[in-house]
């Protein structure tokens, strides 16, 4: 029997298949090297050899694309694909070592299966299987809860023996996979794991039933070490300590007293940082980075110090959407307060405290952003990179999958993504903001010029969120149309601006962007916007079941464009800015002055230059 005729075969196993029973596989049939093979004939499965695709082909080429069809009970439960290994593969000796099988579609607990018997436990794991692993921790939350992942896990783990029919010697090499994955989903996922009350009872279970069975399986103080290495545990055990008389009650109390990994992050929320907008007129803000724990008079203190105006005659009040006003003590949380209002923080003169604008846009605000012109241009852009660099690595992978599977597009799991979104956006209305409240045409012509400098430092220092962010601001309709102001460019700093403008071409899916960001070696900051428009892209393009089966495929896909961000991140950024300068400049950088709204900028914008 030979693949090459191209027809379907089925290979049926009878219910009555006895153990012992041989079925001999013929000629180039690797599908038996899968351990799927043995399972599912104690399962009474099927396989389904499925039409093999065979386009064109030049003499030396030679390679097949075979799927293979597992089924249950007249249902399709895994749909494999054979293909080429990459990397060295895992059984040597056979000719077949250069194929495996990767996952096209299939039911959560089959790919998990999958995923299970195709890991190996040598030292240095293969690339394919790897990337199958952390395919499935990146997305699983698309097709299955974190509670139906820890039962499936301690299922596999707890099973003695697999259907009556697996060797004793393949028990403990099981529960070594599925603590393997346990170690990489818990590496994966760190801090987000302290917060689901499933995983927690999860690990605090599975680490009980490793105390139990190393003492029948000393090869799994191996992976008991490793385990207490990420839980954070620092007893040192032996395999004697194991034992049946050794091992009550009191030792797992232990555990759950003095472990401190899964402990709830009470403290540590309250010091997690967030955007907080102060309105200073009904148009602008001063955008405010402070812990969620920061009270009214801390934030009071930072906008006192950007409007120069004297703190003892500020106010903050929290304005709700109904309009109702509640204003902060100094001690209360600001930042809490305003979330439960789900409104505004306003500042507020003291003898002006039934005003809504207590602070005009006057001729002294209009001359503040000449403050700029007196910073280094690459001190500002290098502040301007720290600042994304903290945001950009706070974002775990899963945000993106989050931002793009949940219709709200933000909450709890997408605070850090959301935070990155948000300050590029600020960044554009920054520079516009500073450039509209600048009355004076020499001095608006050296802003402009300014800005394309930092711009430039914000590609050479591969920062390309905030130089995709300030391009676009120079490039707003309110700014774009002050012709006397571009006018008096040098022609030096238009041909700058234009090779800059050309990386944000849109055209042929942003190609010009796309190449030069794959040359730049990390550690580098992506334009957000678009990698997540990359994700939902594929998202939307591709059904995520497939006859009622996981689509794999398209998961694979967002998992390897999720995958940036850890590219991205492969180094650290080391740029520091002068000591001297550095409390300014950061002052500056993390408190922006910013006009939220496009029709006071028009008005800004007319003002200065009103219409021929």
């Amino acid at each position: 029997m030979s693949w090459d005729c191209g027809f379907k075969y089925i290979f049926a196993f009878s219910p009555t298949l006895k153990a012992g029973v041989m079925c001999k596989l013929q000629e180039r049939d690797d599908i038996a090297r899968i351990e799927l093979v043995q399972k599912l004939a104690r399962e009474n499965c099927q396989f389904l050899q499925t039409d093999k695709k065979e386009p064109e082909k030049s003499e030396h080429q030679d390679d097949e694309v075979t799927t293979v069809q597992v089924k249950e009970q007249d249902q399709t439960v895994l749909l494999l694909r054979k293909v080429r290994c990459c990397g060295p593969a895992p059984t040597a000796g056979s000719a077949e070592s250069d194929w495996r099988y990767v996952v096209v579609s299939g039911t959560p607990e089959k790919i998990l299966e999958h995923l299970l018997n195709d890991l190996h436990l040598e030292e240095v794991q293969d690339k394919e299987t790897e990337t199958l692993l952390d395919d499935f921790l990146l997305t699983y939350t698309v097709f299955m809860t974190t509670d139906d992942l820890c039962q499936a896990l301690l299922r596999h783990y707890s099973a003695k023996k697999y259907q009556g029919k697996e060797e004793n010697s393949d028990v403990p090499c099981r529960k070594r996979k599925v603590l393997h994955l346990v170690s990489q989903w818990i590496a994966l996922y760190k801090d987000w794991l302290h917060e689901d009350e499933h995983s927690k009872m999860f690990l605090k279970t599975i680490y009980r039933n490793v105390l139990d069975d190393v003492y029948e399986y000393p090869i799994l103080e191996k992976e008991l070490k490793e385990f207490q290495k990420i839980l954070g545990m620092h007893r040192r055990h032996t395999v004697d300590e194991y034992s049946p008389q050794r091992k009550n009650k009191a030792l797992f109390h232990q555990f759950s007293l003095k472990e401190n990994w899964l402990q709830h992050r009470g403290t540590v929320t309250e010091a997690e940082e967030i955007f907080c907008h102060v309105y200073i007129t009904e148009h602008s803000y001063v955008s405010v980075k402070a812990k969620v724990s920061s009270t009214a008079q801390e934030i009071l203190k930072v906008v006192a110090e950007k409007i120069q105006h004297a703190e003892e005659d500020l106010a903050l009040v929290a304005i709700t959407f109904s309009g109702e006003k509640h204003e902060l003590q100094p001690n209360d949380l600001a930042i809490s307060k305003s979330l439960e209002a789900s409104g505004r923080i306003c500042v507020y003169r003291k003898d002006l405290a039934d005003t809504l604008n207590p602070f005009a846009e006057n001729e002294e605000s209009q001359q503040r952003s000449i403050r700029i012109l007196g910073m280094n241009t690459w001190d500002l852009a290098l502040e301007l990179m720290n600042f994304d660099w903290s945001l950009f690595n706070s974002i775990h992978e899963q945000e993106l999958i989050y931002f793009t599977f949940s219709r709200q597009g933000s909450g709890e799991h997408t605070v850090n993504l959301s935070l990155l979104l948000q300050r590029c956006n600020e960044v554009q209305l920054w520079v516009a903001t500073e450039i509209l409240l600048c009355s004076q045409l020499c001095k608006r012509v050296q802003l402009v010029k300014k800005f394309i400098k930092i711009a430039a430092h914000c590609k050479a220092q591969r920062n390309l969120n905030s130089f995709f962010a300030i391009v676009m601001g120079l490039n707003t309709a309110s700014v774009s149309r002050l012709s006397q102001t571009w006018e008096k460019i040098p022609g030096k700093f238009k041909k700058l601006f234009s090779e800059l403008e050309s990386l944000t071409d849109p055209s042929l899916n942003h190609k010009a962007y796309r190449d030069a960001f794959k040359k730049m070696k990390p550690p580098k900051i992506p334009f957000m916007p678009l990698l997540l428009k990359d994700v939902t892209f594929i998202h939307e393009g591709n059904k995520t079941f497939l006859d009622n089966l996981v689509n794999f495929e398209k998961l694979h896909m967002i998992a390897d464009t999720v995958r940036t961000l850890r590219h991205c991140r492969t180094n650290q950024f080391g740029g520091d800015v002068s000591p001297k300068e550095h409390q300014e400049l950061k002052s500056y950088v993390n408190h922006l002055y910013v006009i939220d709204s496009q029709q006071a900028l028009f008005e800004l914008s007319h003002r200065l230059e009103p219409r021929a």
